[in-house]
């Protein structure tokens, strides 16, 4: 869906539109999942796509779970259909209750909305070149390996000496803490979660795949559609996490992005700008929602 559609005005659906938009959303879903469970058995935890509905704990049943967001008074509906939050007007409509969700998760609300303010604030940085993955398995033998059924592209003592070369510069938490004990020190930033509104920045592979976590928890206060749109980019940015990481995962479908060599870091840079550019937008209209519910 494009920013267009995402507009902050009152709208009010007759039951032929929401239902259309309805089942869009969820053919939608459907298309970008249909093969899930048929990767699944065939190579198991490792894709994308388990990666995305186990990490960020959204199933994909409350992913295909359509519901409007805000300011929308769809005719011809039954609260019931759509969740607690959600009431008839006087005029025989639904809508969502806004102040019924602020009553239990304003806080919350207050917290994603400074951290994604922040982040879109803040200067990217392109320089980090992926050495995230290769630091969670820094100086390790196999066994000691996260995924240690995946091997390394260049072998354990190869892996430890790139980080070693190019060093690491991440200032994402939730990467960091997965680092391994000799490779923390390593690190330019030592980011925690009571700093990670001062150190998420908006080139960032993870903070931009973040953009669907706070967007399904925002819900209901965003539409389906811009949950779905967050998610359809986390699993573009995953893939080029894990191309770019130190696991041989030819095995799962997925060629390497050589970051050990100058032309494999430049294409990563030019990867990480796009997807900069288009998680500003998706961030943008989260922030914008956010302010509405706020406000």
């Amino acid at each position: 869906m494009t920013a267009a559609a995402h507009r902050a005005t009152s709208e009010h659906l007759t039951a032929t539109q929401w239902h259309g938009r309805r089942v869009q959303h969820e053919q939608r879903i459907d298309g970008l999942l249909s093969d899930h469970l048929a990767k699944r058995a065939t190579r198991g935890r490792h894709s994308i796509e388990e990666f995305l509905l186990t990490y960020y704990n959204f199933r994909p049943a409350q992913l295909r779970r359509w519901q409007p967001g805000p300011d929308v008074v769809l005719a011809d509906a039954d609260p019931g259909d759509f969740g607690p939050d959600f009431v008839a007007d006087a005029d025989g409509g639904v809508l969502l209750d806004v102040n019924a969700v602020l009553s239990r998760r304003r806080a919350s609300v207050e917290w994603i909305h400074r951290l994604l303010a922040s982040t879109a604030g803040r200067a990217p940085h392109f320089g980090c070149f992926g050495m995230h993955e290769w630091a969670m398995v820094y100086r390790q033998t196999p066994a000691e390996t996260r995924h240690n059924i995946l091997p390394l592209r260049l072998g354990p003592e190869a892996t430890a000496a790139l980080v070693d070369e190019i060093t690491v510069r991440c200032s994402h938490f939730d990467a960091f803490r997965f680092f391994t004990p000799p490779a923390r020190p390593l690190n330019l930033l030592q980011p925690t979660r009571e700093t990670q509104h001062e150190h998420d920045q908006p080139a960032c592979l993870h903070a931009n795949m973040d953009v669907y976590r706070w967007a399904y928890k925002l819900s209901p206060l965003v539409p389906s559609e811009l949950v779905a749109d967050c998610f359809e980019l986390a699993r573009e940015i995953r893939t080029l996490d894990m191309r770019a990481s130190p696991y041989d995962l030819t095995t799962i479908g997925l060629t390497p992005l050589h970051v050990e060599t100058p032309e494999g870091r430049a294409e990563y840079v030019r990867f990480q700008r796009n997807f900069a550019e288009r998680s500003s937008v998706l961030r943008a209209l989260l922030i914008g929602y956010c302010e509405r519910a706020l406000n």
